[in-house]
């Protein structure tokens, strides 16, 4: 939740977003008409002179460009590193160095519209050739990181859910057409955890900030969805946060070791908000570090291959974000270049580390990782093509240029 100031070509092809279909397995022919089905395909066996050939499917533009980038490359497209004021030099050099292609700005700034775009210019004139994507946590109530002039003061999600639809996608926009002046691209907001009625005095993540919209999951996904479409209305990416749902739990990931929820199942109603934010186009989900026993309780969600498979199985083909990796407690007893490593085998695509030094050290875990192992190497390819992905939607860069 980060509060804390806050090749396979084939392959490539087959995991990129927005315009191909989730990876899955292929399914078993059935019975039905088996007999016509052996027929046709006697007659259409070709001879040994004349081999079959299977025509590979065209690559999109930024799965290209993802499958002629050096490994180190691909690699800093998938660490999302925090900074925490205006950039200093070590940031920079971090930055440069690991090649990161995205920042989340953390601490609570003051400076306004034109301070936040003046930290901004400088972070992304640090950046690399394929631009800086800059994301954010500005939920409202006590979960809003840019304030000053120019930001509006907004409400908490417990305020935002007493509006309509209709008036919080009209807010909405209008925090998104700030957080665009501010040239911040990606909003780590809203969040959908459900928080079953009588748990929100216990449930320290969410009820009891009063980060939550309700408790059941029509409400939640209403509200979330009036969020999403108007935040994207000004051109700014939505995050759906944090799956499968912290709104069971009583521990904060940030600061617990091993926060547990052995209430959430695979097909439990809490995931309808992120059903629904997937039909509005949601920009990204992010993935809990919690662990749920019943759907995997053999690791913390962002590590599990169950759990973040269970986003593609909800039709999601875009940007998986992962909680903190770098400084949160419950991934602290994981060496740090394995994090980056293991979410992304997982099949999530965009660690987020508040710690720039840890940044640094998953970027590398991810790249020594790439080398050694070339079905891995094809993983960061195709998150690194779906990165790209977001950041051509967004504006932030063109796979084109």
């Amino acid at each position: 939740m980060i509060r804390r100031g806050l090749i396979l070509l084939g392959l490539v092809s087959l995991a990129f977003t927005g315009c191909q279909t989730p990876v899955g397995p292929t399914p078993a022919p059935t019975a039905t008409g088996s007999a016509s089905a052996s027929s046709a395909s006697a007659t259409a066996t070709p001879s040994a002179s004349t081999p079959a050939t299977a025509t590979p499917a065209p690559l999109s533009t930024c799965q290209r460009v993802a499958s002629e980038m050096s490994v180190e490359d691909a690699a800093g497209q998938l660490v999302m590193m925090g900074v925490t004021g205006s950039l200093d030099a070590t940031g920079a050099s971090v930055l440069s160095s690991s090649r990161i292609g995205s920042v989340i700005l953390m601490g609570t700034s003051s400076g306004g519209v034109k301070g936040t775009a003046s930290r901004v210019a400088a972070i992304r004139k640090a950046g690399g050739d394929h631009g800086i994507l800059v994301g954010v946590d500005q939920e409202g109530g006590t979960v809003r990181r840019l304030q000053g002039a120019g930001f509006s003061t907004m409400p908490s999600a417990v305020e935002q859910a007493a509006m309509s639809d209709a008036d919080l996608r009209t807010a909405a926009h209008t925090w998104g057409s700030e957080l665009a002046r501010a040239g911040i691209n990606l909003d780590f907001a809203p969040v959908v955890d459900v928080v079953p009625p009588g748990k929100a005095s216990t449930n320290e993540p969410i009820g009891k900030l009063k980060r939550g919209y309700g408790s059941t999951p029509e409400k939640v996904a209403d509200k979330a969805t009036a969020f999403i479409e108007g935040l994207q209305q000004a051109n700014v990416g939505a995050t759906a946060k944090h799956f499968p749902n912290l709104g069971q739990v009583t521990g904060n990931t940030d600061f617990a070791a091993k926060v547990v929820d052995s209430v959430t199942t695979a097909d439990d109603p809490a995931l309808l908000p992120y059903r629904r934010a997937i039909a509005a186009d949601v920009a990204s989900i992010m993935v809990s570090t919690a662990y749920f026993t019943r759907i995997d309780g053999s690791s913390p969600a962002a590590f599990s291959p169950t759990v973040v498979g269970l986003v593609r199985g909800l039709g999601f083909t875009g940007v998986i974000t992962s909680d903190d990796l770098g400084a949160a407690k419950a991934v602290a007893s994981v060496p740090v270049k394995q994090r980056a490593v293991r979410f992304v085998r997982a099949g999530g695509d965009l660690a987020i580390s508040v710690d720039p030094s840890a940044a640094s050290a998953m970027v590398a875990g991810l790249v020594e990782q790439a080398h050694a192992d070339p079905a891995f190497a094809a993983q960061v390819r195709a998150s690194a093509a779906r990165v790209l992905e977001l950041k051509q939607r967004l504006g932030v860069a063109s796979c084109d240029s």
